[in-house]
């Protein structure tokens, strides 16, 4: 890499969280670094659940499609059981006007993260694998990285050094940042495995609810299924093609169904821990690094990824000359979820020990919010619709010129975004860069006349809602207190 400029920011850790804050940094200008100590990129299905609000979030990132496509909605679930099978389906409800994404995804990881060095390749950028962070050393001014290459050590200087590295992080250690937390008690063995005698039509159960289950999952994008069992601690587990058939007809009886190919395979103890802090000086932390989940509800990879879309924008910022100060939000913001949805999957994983539990809108993502956050400017009392601090909901709307768009397709891109209900469009903030102006009413761009608009934000005329880049309501205003959102977008711009 010589005579390569040094990158403003280093990430260590190309996954999912990795490749998503590239993608967003990309998408800004931002010069990065992305590196993976790994020689090649994961090949395991390990997250393979993309929830609903993480499909909000690819769809900004310009991703949703191809990630629809290299998978497909979660298959019925096959209980194998003495009075034979039994078939029960996820909850699931259609999309709405606001809502646009409510089913969640089934698509193996190493797809998810092959979709996503793809976006970032049309971006121009591209993970350096065989790359090994091997130390740290930050100042005031900057942060010194020593990465081991295969041609030799080299050490890079960048403003901001972000860990992406999961859950045995080099980063966090080498920050002497503690992670407690517990192991849960459960061990288990997945694998992705080429079978004969299943068929891909469900995802097949057997001994729920017991030490004895195992499960086999149709993987779609792909000719395999996800092998998944909980397997004693302390005894060594043969994970080839052959030991995983004779555990799996020990614990089913089915010696029909056999285990010609194993792609990928791990044997893990289940742990739900949670880093002290995500951020010493210029080094901050992301995704697993920051906290592991055990995978009952599809929660870790998810919520990785969407800290990794809440610190990219703020990063951009400082590094246009924002307030240091606002990354300080980033911990704020996204520790007490990681909070939440640490509880949400220990729930989860004690009811799927002894039953089959159904799981909605809880594990979607989409309710999550950041009212507590210094970057929220407090709602008034209100009879309905989100309050600042929440998702910003979708809507279809017709713009000046006759043509069907959506909220989301204005918000789509790294600028704030402020919408105006049938105010009038002279009263609105002077254009600054990184911000988009949009109204209905006179002289707006836009038309509501179904309503969707005025009904997913509860708003009355002359009301102006305003959108961070990451799609959360920053504040609801009167036309009188447009003063009090140009002063707020002060603090976290270089405007």
């Amino acid at each position: 890499m010589p005579g390569t400029p040094e990158p403003e920011v280093i990430i260590s850790g190309a996954g999912a969280a990795g490749l998503t804050l590239a993608i967003d940094l990309a998408r800004r200008n931002v010069g990065f670094l992305l590196i993976d100590k790994a020689g090649e990129p994961f090949i395991g299905s390990r997250g393979k659940g993309i929830q609903p609000r993480s499909q909000e979030v690819f769809e900004d990132l310009g991703v949703i499609n191809r990630i629809v496509a290299s998978g497909g909605e979660y298959p019925v679930m096959r209980f194998y059981t003495d009075e034979g099978p039994v078939d029960r389906s996820f909850e699931r409800s259609g999309p709405t006007p606001a809502e646009p994404y409510h089913i969640p995804l089934l698509v193996p990881q190493f797809l998810t993260e092959r979709c996503l060095r793809e976006r970032l390749a049309e971006l121009g950028h591209a993970p350096l694998y065989g790359h090994e962070l091997t130390g740290i050393d930050q100042d005031d001014d900057g942060v010194s990285a020593r990465i081991a290459t295969p041609s030799g050590e080299r050490t890079v200087r960048a403003a901001y050094l972000v860990g992406a590295d999961g859950g045995s992080s080099f980063v966090r250690k080498s920050l002497n940042i503690g992670f407690p937390g517990k192991t849960l008690g459960v061990r288990a063995a997945v694998a992705d495995v080429r079978a004969d005698g299943v068929p891909t039509d469900a995802w097949h159960r057997w001994g729920e609810g017991t030490d004895a289950q195992v499960s086999l999952c149709p993987l779609y994008g792909t000719d395999m299924f996800q092998y998944v069992g909980p397997v004693p601690f302390d005894v060594d587990i043969d994970v080839s093609a052959a030991g995983l058939t004779a555990l799996f007809h020990e614990r089913t009886g089915r010696t029909d169904i056999v285990v010609r190919e194993v792609s990928w395979a791990s044997v893990f103890s289940m742990n739900a821990r949670l880093a002290d802090t995500y951020r010493v000086g210029r080094v901050l932390l992301t995704g697993d690094a920051a906290h592991v989940h055990p995978p009952t509800g599809g929660q870790g990879l998810n919520t990785g990824v969407q800290d990794a879309y809440n610190l990219g924008w703020k990063l951009a910022a400082v590094l246009d000359g924002a307030p240091r100060s606002l990354l300080d939000s980033y911990e704020r913001e996204r520790r007490p979820i990681a909070e939440a949805v640490l509880g949400l999957s220990e729930r989860l994983l004690e009811t799927a020990r002894s039953r089959f539990t159904s799981r909605g809108r809880e594990v979607s993502q989409l309710d999550l919010g950041y009212a507590d956050s210094p970057l929220t400017i407090a709602t008034p009392h209100r009879d309905k619709g989100p309050l600042a601090g929440e998702r910003a909901p979708d809507a279809p709307v017709t713009g000046a010129g006759g043509l069907d768009t959506r909220l989301f397709s204005l918000f789509q891109g790294p600028h704030w975004t402020l919408l105006g209900y049938e105010t009038d469009r002279t009263a609105a903030p002077a254009v600054r860069k990184g911000l988009h102006i949009h109204t209905t009413g006179p002289r707006g761009d836009l038309n509501d006349t179904e309503g969707h608009f005025r009904d997913a934000y509860g708003l009355a005329a002359g009301q102006w809602v305003l959108i961070r880049p990451d799609g959360y309501i920053a504040a609801i205003a009167d036309t009188a207190d447009l003063p009090t959102i140009e002063a707020h977008l002060d603090t976290v711009s270089s405007w």
